[in-house]
């Protein structure tokens, strides 16, 4: 029995046949998600975009100094100017804000006034420098600086908070042996919380919302290289999906270029908010709530969709404080909206002025300039190309003079080179900012109108500073403490610290001050207790690099020289003992005073009784003479007895009559001279007092 086989023509290989890759295909639960998404983030960008795209643009262009032909300032326009004016007042403010904040090196503290960890006190200090180093490694003050240049240009900044594991490279030596050692590189996996700066035009979100927090959800959308999307595809972070490029218009673009670049990219928009709980099911099933709102059960979520349809991610937020990664502040207060005021829009009218005035100037002045001829065109010759060049011979068809005429149009006036000055003054005045010459935006040069308007300029940058720190800069660190506590707990214990800014002063607020303590220490002198505690202020407001060593030199030449201070002390045994001495002596004039007053009127009595004993002596001596006259006729002996008795008499009244007066003075010399003694005591003792308090050492 004969086979036959027939040609179908099918051709036969020996290569072996690829599976086709098996795609994820997205259940009813996430098509409804990736639908509710899409359908608020459109309407959101239909209201930004309406309200403030090309404002942005064109702060954008102002800003970098790009010209377009919507920028003009009247059809007739042709010169292409823009005045640096409002960049100069976008980079000083900014500058001195950033200088606020990271001009002293920190720009944050803690505080930990709860035992939080097993009871025992959280080594705040250690927290603090580890916190330094790691935002040193993932660059965040470069981040940071991003983000308040673009709150300046469009009056919001916006961050968002990316966390991620990476590998780390060091070098490292091993000892082989005794004698030999491997040189190397290793490895380690390192957790890192970083800053992505946001521009405005990438930025979403609900507009019913005050905040970041306050809206039902924020997104940002951007364009990413389709390399990072399949690698988050192997890693497992993204679904499998069949993705590939996309690019729609340059609305997303960072800056604004004349060409972009557009192979490559995948439109990606990053969704953080509140979803309805029944949307983020990963299985089919049936919903038993019905047609219940949507919006009734809600849970924090993060969703990111590709290309406008295809969803990538989609899960309950992992963070354990329930955060949104999104921080925003306003750069200038606008009350109860998200998006704030920057600079270019508080100097946006008066940049428009100064580019019309200076370009008006510059068009007029081609005119007037310019070389302008006017000829007879029927005397040229045929073909003739007139040009007007050094050293060029032309050809006419009859007399130069009647076929050439120079044609000018008259003298430019230069009013509007300085109404733009005045435009440019009244510019930097609505920003708060100086001018190029370093000054304040008053007119007014004397030294009291400058203190004022530099203290109103200090107070305008203060309130920018303040949006910053309680908005932007506190809540990052919050969240970032928060995630490295969540994802790498080894390094940092979970704890309840408090952060505190350390910003202090901008570069102009701290040349102000400077000056004043300054102003104030050359009032006091060098000799006044207060001027130590001065000159440690300018030292510790100083941008000097060897400040803290100038702060402790400082400081121990403010402390007394124990050689000196003992001489002193000996010094001052001295002249303590020398006042003992004297207060003795005084002690003792004193009592000898007091005495005196005390036997006074003693004194006085004494004297009183004397006179009475002379009277009663001289009567005595009366009586005695009239006796001697009597008995001198009977008695001669007689006589001389009675008078030898009375005399006898007489000179015992007189002694003691002296005794008394002797003993009365010497207790009155004895009381005067303890009053003396007492007195000069007293008087010693609160002249050292006050001595001891003048030479007191006032350490800063």
């Amino acid at each position: 029995m004969a086979i036959s086989y027939e040609n179908t023509g099918q051709i036969i290989s020996d290569e072996l046949e690829v599976a086709a890759p098996v795609f994820h295909e997205p259940n009813n639960h996430e098509k409804e998600l990736t639908s509710f998404i899409i359908d608020h983030t459109d309407r959101w960008r239909d209201h930004r975009n309406q309200n403030h795209l090309d404002e942005w643009n064109e702060y954008e262009r102002i800003f970098r100094g790009k010209w377009e032909a919507t920028d003009k300032t009247r059809e007739s326009e042709r010169s292409r100017l823009i005045s640096p004016a409002t960049q100069q007042a976008v980079e000083t403010r900014h500058a001195e804000v950033m200088e606020a904040i990271f001009g002293q090196g920190t720009f944050f503290d803690i505080k930990d006034d709860i035992k939080d960890v097993d009871g025992s006190a959280v080594d705040v200090e250690k927290l603090k420098a580890q916190l330094n180093e790691d935002f040193s490694k993932d660059k965040i003050r470069k981040a940071i600086d991003s983000v308040g240049l673009m709150a300046a240009i469009y009056g919001t900044g916006i961050g968002e908070v990316i966390i991620g594991d990476e590998k780390a490279y060091y070098p490292a030596s091993t000892a082989l042996d005794g004698q030999q050692i491997a040189y190397g590189v290793k490895e380690s996996d390192r957790f890192f919380v970083r800053i992505n700066p946001i521009n405005p035009k990438n930025f979403l979100f609900d507009p019913n919302g005050t905040s970041v927090d306050d809206c039902m959800g924020v997104a940002i959308e951007r364009y990413t290289s389709i390399h990072k999307i399949a690698q988050g595809i192997k890693s497992g972070q993204y679904l499998n999906v069949d993705i590939d490029t996309m690019y729609l218009n340059d609305d997303l673009e960072a800056t604004q270029e004349k060409t972009t670049f557009q192979d490559g990219k995948v439109l990606i928009l990053t969704y953080y908010g509140l979803v309805p709980r029944k949307h983020l099911q990963t299985e089919d099933f049936e919903d038993i709530n019905g047609d219940e709102d949507e919006h009734s059960d809600m849970v924090e979520a993060i969703v990111v969709i590709a290309n406008g349809n295809l969803l990538l991610k989609a899960e309950e937020s992992p963070y354990m404080m329930k955060d949104r990664p999104i921080i925003s502040y306003q750069d200038d207060t606008v009350p109860n909206r998200l998006l704030g005021r920057g600079v270019v829009e508080k100097a946006y009218n008066m940049q428009k002025a100064i580019d019309g005035s200076m370009r008006s100037h510059m068009d007029a002045l081609a005119l007037t300039t310019a070389p302008m001829i006017g000829l007879d065109a029927t005397r040229l010759p045929r073909g003739a190309k007139f040009e007007v060049k050094p050293g060029k011979a032309i050809m006419f068809n009859g007399n130069p003079n009647e076929i050439i005429m120079p044609f000018k149009f008259g003298t430019n006036d230069g009013q509007a080179m300085q109404t733009s000055k005045e435009f440019e003054r009244m510019l930097l005045m609505s920003t708060g900012t100086v001018d190029s010459a370093g000054g304040v935006t008053p007119t007014t040069r004397d030294a009291g109108g400058m203190d004022m308007a530099t203290a109103t300029l200090i107070k305008k940058y203060k309130r920018t500073l303040v949006n910053f720190q309680e908005d932007f800069l506190i809540p990052f660190i919050y969240k970032a403490a928060w995630r490295y506590m969540q994802f790498d707990p080894e390094r940092y214990p979970s704890m309840d610290v408090k952060f505190l800014p350390t910003a202090t002063l901008g570069i102009i607020a701290r040349e102000y001050e400077q000056k004043q303590l300054a102003f104030m220490v050359q009032t006091l002198g060098g000799n006044s207790p207060l001027t130590p505690v001065l000159m440690g202020g300018i030292l510790k407001n100083s941008g000097l690099s060897n400040r803290e060593e100038m702060l402790e030199q400082m400081i121990k030449m403010s402390q007394p020289n124990p050689q000196q201070q003992q001489m002193e002390q000996q010094h001052m045994q001295m002249e303590m003992a020398m006042k003992q001495a004297q207060i003795q002596e005084l002690q003792g004039k004193a009592q000898k005073l007091a005495i005196e007053a005390q036997l006074a009127p003693q004194v006085a009595n004494s004297e009183v009784a004397k006179i009475q004993a002379q009277m009663q002596l001289e009567q005595m001596n009366a009586e005695n003479n009239m006796r001697q006259e009597v008995a001198r006729s009977t008695n001669d002996v007689a006589i001389e007895r009675e008078q030898a008795k009375g005399d006898i008499m007489v000179k015992q009244y007189e002694a003691d009559l002296k005794a008394g007066n002797e003993v009365q003075k010497l207790e009155f010399e004895r009381w005067k001279a303890e009053l003396e003694a007492s007195v000069s005591l007293r008087i010693a003792e609160m002249q050292m007092i006050a001595k001891a308090e003048t030479q007191t050492v006032y350490v800063p």
